[in-house]
């Protein structure tokens, strides 16, 4: 291919090829030429061009395929518009000449059409360059077109187009001729034709003026004319252009003669609407022949041609835009009402018309007023439509109570308006469901009385239009939740007031069962007690219908159905009413069949139609509990459902001579019985009914086969059972569109009504199956039998063998038995009943019989054969399944066979195409039937494939192809290469007008790139010709014009780029993709959309750049996509708004979220001011001016993203009027940018550091820089009129509050960047708190509230008061508790906001504790008074204040929410002990609804109480008494039930309880961890704890009761075990550390009183107390020790793995480096070790000998394994940690006690030993440790055992050892730190301890300090090094004996005197010998007064030693003198820190 990719054609490489490789050869030819002339510069193509154009006309005369030829005129016109024109003619009459040649051969036909295509290319290109030739040109055309055929016309039709286009005004000559061949084609057989002519229309009406002025009514009478038999194409076409035309007339401005001005009047918009509505009306029969017919009565429009004018109305009215529609919105609306009113009863004749016509009206009226107007054109629409309503209403009044009227005349006239009523009432539900919340004004307006109206129309006559006002008020309660209630008492306080009135008990009942089904999707819900009111109204109703004949009908009805519509509420509201229902269900079915026997030779035809009515409603009513309660179908309840069914079988069993005896009215009544039955039979399982199975399924045959059945409804029966695949090759009718509303009934064909509500009003509450439209339950007759077809496979898979064969073979011979249309409708439900059937056997993994088996195979062998082309798709299904079903190679190996013999030798389409899909279906479903077979199959399909006589069977062949290959997998990998040259060679010569043949070549592409897989990035040859095939078949389809074909094409490159990516063209491939966004074909903007998903998420930012680009390069690129301005972000925010499509939506949502992950950070300022438009678009006016302000100081800082600043000259705005949900999306995704921006640069949260970047380079962009933005977007999102976006923008201020709380104010120090925006906050919050919000708006402004409070962005009190009085208010509101609940919701809608209340509340005093102890502590350590004052004592305390006005109140609401909570808890068993009323804050009723509110809110209300007990400390007198007098209190609550009981408890009581209840809730919830426990619970729960455990008498209660100890510290272990979180370890590790405190302080009591009571005097007889006792033994699971030991032991060796004996093979540790723990880490061990020291004091001396070993053992471990040596001789945070642990442990009173002296000793002693032992020289590896880190711990050991313990001699003198090796050691910093140890041992007052040191070490220190004396220290370590060797010597005068002390001091002196400077020196001195000099200094002077005698003595004896000291001590006077006293002051704050910094004893 690669030789293809040059200027001429490579015609010796082409010469060498085979067919289709020279097809394919040419092809890429062409494909690469078109980009290189392009590129190539226009001298080097003059120079080419002869040879050039010669190539390519020789190509003309080679017959080229379709897409060739295309390309190949394209070719031309690009060479001609860069090269030379002059032969340019030459060539147009080349062209001609072909096109009037008389060769009429086939093989001659490409030619010619290749000759129109390049005429039609050329003049596009050229243009007018061109005119002087054209007429010639068209008239050789339009002659040609006399005789050609199909194929012909259409290219001609297209060459016109393109021939106008050149041409444009030119033209003119020409335009009537064109218009009169194109009239023809218009209405040619030829679908493709037809389209091509309404394209070549299209273009003409641009410049022919008399299209839309003299012969508009012929334009509209031919389209008409076209859409009769028309399909999906021509009507998307033709309703284009007779749209088009239509808006043309509308708006035109003619020009032209004076002539033409006089015809030329301009249209009105009556008129051209009148226009369309004869259309409708009267369909393509013109205006003349129209009155004939009339007035025989007859004709019918044909449906096809009302769908296509019902797009043309909306084509016209998109044209004319929004807001034309907005200025003529009552003239529109009155006429679209007008086309079904029953005046112009041509529309209504029948009730199957009447039904599709108003699927037509509602279908314009969607698509108008819901896809062009803003929301509050909106608001205005549903007022007009209300008016409209109104008016009707007026007529209908005046008929019905003008009684002496003529009684016709009334009914016609209340017929008229309800057809008209239903579209206007249905269109205004929709209108609102789409406002949502929005449409609240709306409703609260009262002159428009909207509620009034539609609740009036509940009331009307025809049953069609109550159901559409109670669906309406079903939308209304949907949008608007807080309608929910009042509506439902308005409708429930009707029907009682109006009990007697028929039309009021229906229809009131329909609106309550409408309403009911609103609550799903009210999150809120509704009061419990409705429920109660609704079932006693449902019994009265049933009981009180027989009172009355003329109203039993109506009031049985209305019983059950509200009774069905309850079970939607599920089963917390169902349970409470379930023993009514039952008997009602027992009560309604006779008891025994003898019963039925009496009843049947009763009663007449009415009492019969009541008691059916009854009994379906009574069987609706039990299916409806069952799909809806199923949490309540226990076996009791099931045991109870089924007495009845038997004997309703026996009904249906009886139902035909009743119908024989009473007569046909009960006909209707009888199906749905029947209907009914069978729905509530397919629910319930086989075994329930299995006493009935054959008598059901006898019922079944004769229902499928009944002999009145109606035309075959194959469209609603089948495609449940064909393969959707299958689905799209039958008919583009199946496949979803924009249009399926309407395009339904066509394909339901003319005899079938389309669904609608009326044909089961039982429909009316279930959960809508598609979106938010009416529900459309088909006609009875339809759906009884897909019911009892679905049944009749449950039920015949369950009955005998014999019985199976007998039902079907009566079934089969009832086929054979009838003829004609019957017999076909007999086979299609026989067909459905064994499908179902086969489908059944084989989910449930049964078997079939031979003798069945053969029966199945001759029924389906019959159906692949039929004319319905879904038929045989369904049987081809069927017959793959019976191949499942039997699972046995042969069979499928036979059944296979089968079709082979019969494709073999059939020659007809339907046998070809019904054979082939069985052989794919065959593969699909077995994965395969083995080799052999696949080679014959795919034999045989490659040949059906060519068959070109029928595209047909192409299609259907090309399918099962694609289906075998799928399911060939590797197997497929041989046929690979033939199969791709197959699908080119096809691709390249079918005809573009067979657009089916071209899906099923793409479906096959598909399959075999996937099939290929990564193998597509291989390097090898063959790899890369399939490659380059697999693209150029690509690149044919995306050129084709058919849209589902570039669809496949799509999703074909979508697969090439996830496989192959470096191999798709990524530019071409995004642009085919932007170009198509806004086609008007759904299945392509999926493709699109599926294909976009997948690239952004790989590469997001090509894409973006690749569409920007793009979009600015070309001026028509989607257009409608205004990618050019917004970039494809923004255009796919828009088309977001505009898309309805559910899947659709998703996609391009998830789209928008990848570019957002991976792009938001790089572009901020594109997406930021993305949403910021969308939000902005929508807020009220005075928030935009604002806004615009804003957005012009932003101007200024230069926008990075240019894409965006285009939008000056007074554009729209991007995004005009977006609706809600976009709305949300958008403030959802500013929180998702937040968020990728915290991942990101931490200059987005640092606003000095932003500043700064974005000041060095300006292109940095910062979210930081952005925060006014987000505050205004959080801003107007919350108080935006829609509550969801509401809800939004208060999640958006949360996260915006919590990111930035705490990033400081760089110009205004003490300041944070927030503060500036607390209005704002503020103004967002107030409206959440007003009366009329929805509680769960007003609980998320809780949270927000108590979010701004605690991140102390505000400390000025005043400012802070704001905020805290909206929580305040919350407060009134919760203290009234459950009596003032809102009565429009659940009450546990209440139950979240008042928790939401409490938990806010929670928070700001857990906030407020924290920083009034943080408070205190800074107090406590600032030196200096000005420090406290500038941190701010007042507003930490005043938060504390604010809170605690209220704390009162609170902590009783905390406590009760705790009780509530703990109650809610309990496991099911307790169910009977809980109260009967409920908690505090829940009803009994609604406790499971309120479980999931309190699980939120929970832990924060716990720890604040805890907080507050601890406060009050449990001992507060008063707060004792205040707890007496609480009953009084509103609520009453936390005590028991009884108010008086609570009065009695004493305070300890009291105590207990709350103690109790904190602590069960806190273990509980501890113990059974759920994996969705959030680490805020977590947290909370176990800072409560701690809360807890920080007062005494909680400690004396755990300390005094070990087993509740011992159970806290088990499920602290699991939390430890369970949960990897340091911060939650550490906070379990404080809680465990308390009980251990607690434990301690019970021992020391008891031993203390002990001490108390028996006095002194006997002291060896006293008991032990504490663990362990005499006998020191620990018990596990009995012992408070052993279980923190384990606990401890966990963390420890978790941290440090090395300490576990077991792991490291034995107690003799094999040496590893000692290692850094990180900063987590380190804590959880020092606070494992803090606990270890403490467990000795909890034990009895016995007890504390048993633990000691195990707790030396970890601290030792810990030093050995984290002493690593620091800088500056620091200790690690471990070491310290283990030191401080040894040092407690050692100072024990344990190791002092009596009894345990002896064994503390010997066992210290070893530890001592062991720590020594750590320098072994035995193993080399352990030199790494930290001498100083040993030599501390010795230091410890020394100072803080008892003398026995250190003094043995072994150990002393290798401690001296140490010591020594020490000071000699080459490290400075290891000699500091050793003197600084010594120093401490010299000092120790103990003498037999310290003594030894001195003796061994004094000598060497001296001698060591005469050395530096010697050479003077060059360096501060050294001098440090020196100044602490001084410090010793200094230590040691001091403590020794008065007869040494002279010795010393002798040797002391001349040291530090030799370090004084001479005066004169002083100055030049380096500052080391000057701190030197310093230090000396003030040592003698400290010395000298001292030890006055001995100075004497010393200086006595050396007078040059006295002259250097006097000459020093003079200097310095003089020099403090002169110097300023800083400098001296400084140097000593320098050495005295360092000091504070190494004293570590």
């Amino acid at each position: 291919m690669e030789l293809a990719h040059s200027l001429l054609l490579n015609e010796e490489a082409v010469s060498q090829l085979g067919e289709v490789q020279k097809a394919e050869f040419i092809f890429e030819w062409l494909r690469y030429l078109e980009k290189l002339l392009l590129a190539t510069s226009r001298s080097d193509v003059r120079e080419k061009q002869k040879t050039l154009v010669e190539q390519l006309l020789s190509l003309l005369n080679s017959s080229p395929g379709p897409p060739t030829r295309k390309l190949l005129a394209q070719n031309l016109a690009i060479l001609y518009s860069i090269g030379d024109t002059f032969s340019v003619y030459e060539t147009i009459d080349k062209c001609n000449d072909l096109i009037r040649s008389k060769d009429d051969s086939p093989s001659y036909l490409p030619t010619k059409l290749a000759a129109v295509v390049c005429l039609g290319s050329l003049y596009k290109k050229l243009g007018r360059i061109l005119a002087n030739a054209f007429s010639d040109t068209v008239g050789n055309i339009l002659k040609a077109m006399k005789s050609a055929e199909s194929q012909g016309r259409y290219e001609i039709m297209l060459s016109l187009q393109s021939i106008l286009t050149g041409l444009g005004a030119a033209g003119a000559p020409c335009h009537r001729d064109i218009y009169k061949a194109a009239r023809s084609c218009l209405t040619d057989r030829s679908m493709a034709v037809r389209c091509a002519a309404a394209k070549c229309l299209l273009e003409l009406q641009n410049e022919a003026v008399f299209m839309w002025s003299t012969d508009l009514d012929s334009v509209a009478t031919l389209c008409f004319k076209s859409f009769e038999g028309s399909n999906y194409d021509v009507r998307i076409s033709v309703s284009k252009l007779l749209g088009s035309v239509l808006a043309k007339a509308v708006l035109a401005k003619h020009p032209g003669a004076g002539a033409l001005r006089q015809n030329a009047r301009r249209v009105s918009v009556e008129e051209v609407l009148e226009l369309l509505g004869t259309g409708f009306l009267r369909g393509s029969s013109g205006f003349l022949r129209a009155s004939g017919d009339m007035l025989k009565g007859s004709s019918s429009v044909s449906r096809d041609v009302r769908v296509g004018v019902t797009q043309a109305y909306v084509v016209f009215v998109s044209t004319l835009g929004g807001a034309w529609l907005e200025k003529n919105f009552a003239i529109f609306l009155s006429h679209i009402l007008s086309l079904v009113s029953q005046l112009n009863s041509k529309a209504t004749q029948t009730q199957i018309d009447a039904v599709c016509c108003r699927r037509c009206v509602s279908f314009i009226l969607r698509a108008t007023i819901g896809g062009l107007l803003g929301e509050k054109a909106q608001i205005a629409a549903a007022k007009d439509i209300c008016q409209a309503i109104w008016k009707l209403k007026k007529i209908v009044d005046a008929v019905l109570s003008d009684g002496n009227l003529e009684t016709r005349l009334s009914s016609t006239d209340v017929a008229a308006s309800q057809h008209t009523l239903v579209c206007a009432l249905q269109e205004l539900g929709n209108l609102i469901h789409s406002l949502g919340t929005t449409a609240a004004p709306l409703l609260q307006d009262s002159s428009t009385g909207l509620l009034d109206s539609v609740v009036s129309m509940v009331l009307h006559p025809s049953i069609s239009v109550r159901l559409a006002a109670a669906w309406c008020l079903h939308c209304i309660a949907v949008a608007l939740p807080s309608q929910l209630t009042p509506l439902l008492d308005r409708c429930l306080e009707r029907i009682t007031i109006l009990k007697s009135s028929p039309e009021a008990v229906t229809g009131f009942s329909f609106a309550v069962a409408a309403l009911l089904g609103a609550v799903t999707h009210c999150p809120l819900g509704i009061p419990h007690g409705k429920g109660k009111i609704i079932m006693a109204l449902a019994e009265d109703l049933l009981c009180s219908a027989a009172q009355n004949s003329r109203l039993s009908l109506q009031r049985t009805q209305a019983g059950w159905l509200l009774i069905a519509a309850l079970m939607t509420l599920g089963p917390a509201v169902v349970s409470h009413h379930l023993p009514r229902v039952l008997l009602l269900w027992k009560c309604v079915f006779p008891v025994s069949p003898k019963d039925l026997e009496t009843e049947k030779s009763r009663g007449d035809s009415f009492t019969w139609q009541v008691t059916l009515e009854g009994r379906a409603g009574a069987l609706c009513a039990v299916k409806s509990f069952i799909s809806h309660c199923g949490d309540l179908l226990t076996e009791e309840v099931i045991q109870r459902l089924l007495p009845p069914l038997p004997c309703a079988v026996d009904l249906l069993t009886q139902l035909s001579s009743i119908l024989k005896t009473y007569g046909s009215s009960l006909k209707t009544p009888s199906v749905v019985y029947r209907q009914r039955l069978y729905e509530l039979l397919i629910l319930l399982p086989p075994e329930t009914y299995k006493g009935n199975l054959s008598a059901i399924l006898k019922e079944l045959a004769a229902e499928l086969t009944a002999p009145d059945t109606q035309a075959a409804a194959s469209a609603c029966l089948l495609p449940a059972l064909c393969h959707p695949d299958d689905l799209l090759i039958l008919s583009p009718l199946l496949q979803e569109t924009d249009h399926r509303f309407i395009e339904e009934q066509l394909l339901l064909g003319n005899g079938v009504a389309c669904g609608s509500l009326e044909y089961d009003p039982y429909s009316i509450y279930e959960k809508d199956v598609e979106g938010d439209s009416v529900p459309k339950p088909l006609p009875p007759a339809l759906s009884v039998i897909s019911s009892a077809s679905k049944l009749f496979g449950v039920v015949c898979a369950h009955v005998g063998e014999a019985q199976r064969f007998q039902i079907l073979e009566q079934l089969l011979n009832s086929i054979k038995h009838t003829k004609g249309a019957r017999q076909q409708a007999v086979q299609l439900h026989v067909v459905c009943a064994v499908s179902n059937l086969l489908k059944y056997v084989a989910g449930s993994k049964r078997s079939l019989g031979p003798e069945v088996r053969r029966l199945v195979l001759t029924l389906v062998l019959g159906a692949l054969e039929s004319p319905n082309p879904l038929l045989r798709c369904a049987a081809s299904e069927a017959w793959a399944r019976l191949a499942q079903v039997v699972d046995d190679g042969v069979f499928t190996a036979g059944l296979a066979q089968v079709s082979f013999d019969k494709l073999k030798s059939a020659r007809d389409v339907v046998t070809r195409t019904g054979h082939s899909l069985a052989l794919g279906s065959l593969h699909r479903y077995l994965g395969g039937i083995g080799p052999q077979h696949l080679s014959s199959c795919i034999g045989v399909l490659y040949t059906l494939s060519q068959d070109s006589t029928s595209p047909d069977v192409q299609t259907w062949a090309l399918h099962s192809l694609s289906l075998t290959i799928d399911s060939a997998g590797a197997l497929y990998h041989v046929h690979v290469e033939p199969t791709l040259s197959l699908i080119t060679m096809l691709l390249l010569n079918v005809p573009p007008t067979h657009a089916e043949v071209h899906q099923s070549l793409g479906r096959c592409l598909n399959a075999l790139i996937t099939t290929l897989g990564p193998e597509l990035q291989g390097n090898n040859t063959s790899v890369s010709t399939l490659r380059t095939s697999c693209l150029l078949g690509c690149a044919v389809m995306q050129d084709n014009p058919g849209c589902l074909v570039q669809a496949q094409a799509i999703s074909c490159l979508q697969q090439l780029h996830m496989f192959a990516p470096r191999h798709v063209n990524l530019s071409s491939l995004v642009s085919c993709l932007c170009g198509n966004l806004c086609s008007p074909y759904l299945l392509l903007r999926r493709a699109v959309l599926a294909c976009l998903r997948q690239l952004v998420q790989r590469e997001a930012a090509e894409v973006s750049e690749h569409a920007v680009l793009l979009a600015s390069d070309s001026r028509d690129l989607a257009a409608d996509a205004n990618i050019r301005e917004v970039g494809l972000e923004g255009a796919l925010l828009a088309l977001l708004d505009k898309e309805t499509d559910k899947r659709l939506c998703q996609d391009i949502r998830e789209t928008l979220h990848h570019m957002l992950t991976s792009m938001a950070v790089e572009k901020l300022s594109l997406w930021l001011k993305l949403c910021k438009d969308v939000l902005a678009a929508s807020a009220d006016f005075a928030a935009v001016t604002c806004i615009d302000t804003m957005q012009e100081e932003e101007g200024d800082r230069g926008d990075d993203a240019s894409v965006l600043t285009s939008r000056s000259d007074g554009k729209p705005h991007p995004f005009s009027n977006p609706r809600w949900a976009t709305r949300v999306f958008a403030a959802d995704c500013v929180c998702r940018i937040i968020d990728q921006c915290e991942n990101a640069n931490s200059a987005h949260f640092d606003i000095a550091l932003a500043q700064e970047m974005k000041k060095s380079d300006s292109r940095n962009d910062f979210l930081v820089l952005h925060l006014a933005d987000l505050i205004r977007m959080a801003f107007m999102a919350a108080t935006d009129h829609s509550d969801q976006l509401r809800l939004s923008g208060l999640d958006t201020l949360l996260v915006v509050i919590r990111r930035f709380a705490d990033i400081a104010e760089p110009e205004f120090p003490g300041h944070v960047i927030l503060e500036q925006y607390q209005a704002n906050v503020g103004a967002a919050l107030r409206p959440a708190f007003t009366s009329e919000t929805p509680p769960d708006i007003t609980a998320k402004a809780c949270q927000v509230c108590s979010a701004w409070i605690a991140s102390g962005v505000v400390s000025d009190l005043s400012d802070l008061r704001r905020v805290h009085q909206l929580l305040v208010s919350s407060l009134t509101k919760v203290q009234a508790g459950k009596e003032a609940l809102s009565p429009l919701y659940n009450e546990s809608a209440s139950t979240m906001e008042i928790l939401a209340v409490l938990k806010a509340w929670a928070e700001v005093y857990i906030i407020a504790v924290q920083r009034h102890r943080s408070h205190k502590q800074t107090l406590k350590t600032a030196i200096k008074p000005e420090d406290s004052m500038r941190s701010g004592s007042p507003p930490t305390d005043g938060l504390l204040d604010l809170v605690s006005a209220d704390l009162g109140t609170l902590s009783r609401l905390w406590l009760a929410a705790l009780q509530d909570f703990a109650l809610l808890t309990l496991p099911a068993e307790f169910a009977s002990q809980l109260p009967v009323e409920g908690g505090a804050f829940y009803t009994a009723e609604t406790s499971e609804n309120a479980k999931l509110h309190y699980h939120s809110s929970w832990a924060l209300i716990l720890h604040a109480a805890a907080l507050w007990l601890t406060s009050t400390g449990f001992t507060d007198p008063d707060e004792g008494a205040a707890n007496l007098s609480r009953p009084v209190t509103p609520t009453s609550m936390c005590q028991g039930s009884s108010s008086s009981g609570a009065a009695v408890k004493s305070p300890e009581d009291v105590y207990t309880d709350r103690f109790h209840l904190i602590l069960g809730i806190s273990v509980e919830f501890l113990c059974s961890l759920r994996s969705d426990a959030t680490m805020e619970s977590l947290t909370a729960c176990l800072h409560a704890l701690q809360a807890l455990l920080d007062v005494p008498w909680p400690r004396s209660k755990i300390g005094s009761d070990q087993d509740l100890g011992i159970e806290l510290l088990n499920v602290l272990h699991r939390v430890i075990l369970t949960r990897e979180s340091p911060a939650i370890q550490l906070a379990s590790l404080e809680v465990v550390r308390q009980i251990i405190c607690a434990a301690q302080e019970h021992v020391k009591e008891k031993r203390r009183s002990a001490e108390v009571d028996d006095g002194a005097s006997e002291k060896e007889t006293l008991p032990e107390f504490g663990e362990g006792k005499d006998t020191g033994g620990l018990v596990p699971g009995k012992s408070l020790v052993f279980a923190t030991l384990e606990l401890c032991v966990c963390i420890l060796v978790r941290q440090l793995p090395e300490l576990n004996p077991k792991l490291t093979g034995g107690p003799a540790v094999k040496a590893a480096k000692p290692q850094t723990l990180s900063e987590e880490a380190s804590k959880l061990v020092a606070a494992a070790l803090v606990i270890l020291a403490e467990l000795p004091a909890v034990c009895s001396p016995e007890g504390s000998i048993s633990i000691l070993p195990t707790i030396l053992y970890l601290a030792i471990g810990v030093l050995r394994e984290t002493a690593v040596k620091l800088p500056g001789g620091q200790l690690s945070s471990t070491v310290t940690a283990s030191l401080q642990a040894l040092k407690g442990i050692l100072t024990s009173p344990m190791a002092r006690a009596e009894k345990s002296h002896e064994a503390w000793t010997s066992l210290l002693q070893n530890a001592l030993a062991t720590v020594l032992d750590c320098w072994s020289p035995v193993d080399r590896a352990h030199q790494e440790l930290d001498d100083v880190s040993l030599l501390t711990a010795i230091t410890v050991f020394i100072l803080s055992t008892s003398p026995e313990v250190t003094t043995v001699p072994c150990l002393q003198k290798r401690c001296i050892e140490k010591f020594k090796a020490a000071l000699e050691s080459k490290d400075p910093v290891v000699q500091m730190k050793t003197y600084q140890l010594l120093h401490s041992i010299f000092q120790y007052p103990n003498p037999a301890i310290s003594y030894p040191y001195i003796y061994s070490l004094a000598s060497s220190i001296v001698e060591k300090l005469q050395e530096i004396d010697k050479r003077k220290p060059e360096d501060t370590a050294e001098l440090q090094i020196f100044q602490e060797g001084i410090k010793v010597l200094g230590a040691l005068v001091t403590i020794a004996e008065e007869q040494h002390r002279s010795q010393l001091v002798a040797c002391l002196l001349p040291i530090l005197i030799s370090f004084l400077l001479e005066e004169n020196a002083l100055g030049s001195a380096t500052s080391v010998m000057r701190s030197l000099h310093d230090f000396a200094l003030q040592n003698l002077m400290q010395i000298g007064p001292r030890y006055s005698s001995v100075f004497r003595n010393v200086m006595a004896s050396s007078p040059a030693l006295k002259a250097r000291l006097e000459a020093a001590v003079k200097g310095n006077q003089e020099s403090v003198r002169a110097e300023p006293p800083s400098k001296h002051a400084k140097n000593l704050g320098r050495n005295s820190s360092i000091q504070l910094k190494t004293n570590f004893l």
